[in-house]
């Protein structure tokens, strides 16, 4: 049985805000491998098309084996989501994962601000129940009281704070950076 941590998103573009939560999560945290899933289209966010997924999941790819080269590759660029219909609920992708993979066990990689809106996911009970989530700190957010908060409603869930390092760099500043002209190439991963 292999820990695989799920981390998706996004990732238009991915940075190295990004890489230092893979590194994170198998070096301390020590998680097998990561399972780094494009999404699509996030059913909670607006402004990223659908249709450019499989550009971004290439783009992650490239990304990925340039900075984890090797044989026993332990960040994996997973495409399970853009063959899955529209809307893109976690609670799917997670369903899925499990059903292709029974013997791996997985837990979904979020930060503090996806922690601070977890009720309003799909299903968010069966995540933190059946899956857990290892929540990586985001400036702004209390993840400890959110923790506890969840935790009152449910003391089943399962939450794990991480001390992950953290980089305050967000896609969407690299995005509005491209547009001025400017250089973005020392965060990009």
């Amino acid at each position: 049985m292999k820990s695989i941590a799920v981390y998706s998103g996004s990732f238009n573009p991915l940075h190295i805000g990004h890489l230092a939560i893979m590194k994170h999560m198998i070096g301390k945290e020590g998680f097998d491998c990561v399972y780094l899933i494009v999404s699509p289209k996030n059913p909670l966010k607006d402004g990223i098309s659908s249709g450019t997924g499989r550009e971004r999941f290439e783009a992650a790819v490239k990304a990925v084996q340039r900075r984890f080269p090797g044989p026993e590759r332990r960040v994996v660029v997973d495409d399970i989501e853009l063959n899955m219909p529209e809307p893109h609920y976690t609670i799917r992708t997670l369903d899925a994962l499990r059903e292709r993979e029974p013997s791996n066990s997985f837990t979904l990689v979020i930060g503090g601000d996806n922690l601070a809106s977890m009720r309003r996911w799909k299903e968010y009970a069966r995540i933190l129940k059946e899956y857990g989530v290892a929540v990586f700190p985001r400036t702004g957010f209390d993840s400890e009281a959110i923790k506890a908060d969840l935790l009152a409603e449910d003391p089943s869930y399962r939450i794990m704070l991480t001390d992950a390092e953290m980089v305050d760099m967000s896609s969407t500043t690299i995005r509005e950076a491209l547009e001025k002209g400017q250089d973005v190439s020392e965060w990009l991963m």
